[in-house]
């Protein structure tokens, strides 16, 4: 028996807290995406430098999760410990190109 194997049989990952830090990460990812639209839009950036603000954004909040909310131990959290870093990262792209060009349209006009 490996040390992972021994680990999970002293603390097994619950399947219910396992969905719940899923859908914690999904929610955090939704709202800042949108947050750093209205920002994007708000302070008129265009074209790669939106984009750019995007990810360093998504970046930052990533390192805040990591820190703050898996306590920077997210492999006892989630299934990987990559997943905090990359899970859901591109799913809040659509949210945030959606309201950055509606608030840049706002303020340009």
């Amino acid at each position: 028996m490996d040390s992972k194997e021994r680990q999970l049989a002293i603390a097994p990952i619950s399947t219910e807290s396992l969905t719940q830090n899923t859908k914690a990460v999904y929610y955090i990812r939704s709202v800042s995406s949108t947050i750093f639209g209205v920002a994007a839009g708000i302070l008129g950036l265009e074209s790669y430098i939106g984009f750019l603000f995007y990810f360093a954004g998504t970046t930052y909040i990533s390192l805040l999760m990591f820190l703050v909310l898996a306590k920077g131990k997210p492999s006892e959290y989630f299934t990987s410990s990559s997943y905090v870093w990359t899970g859901n990262a591109f799913t809040g792209l659509t949210s945030f190109v959606l309201t950055w060009t509606m608030f840049y349209g706002l303020v340009d006009a």
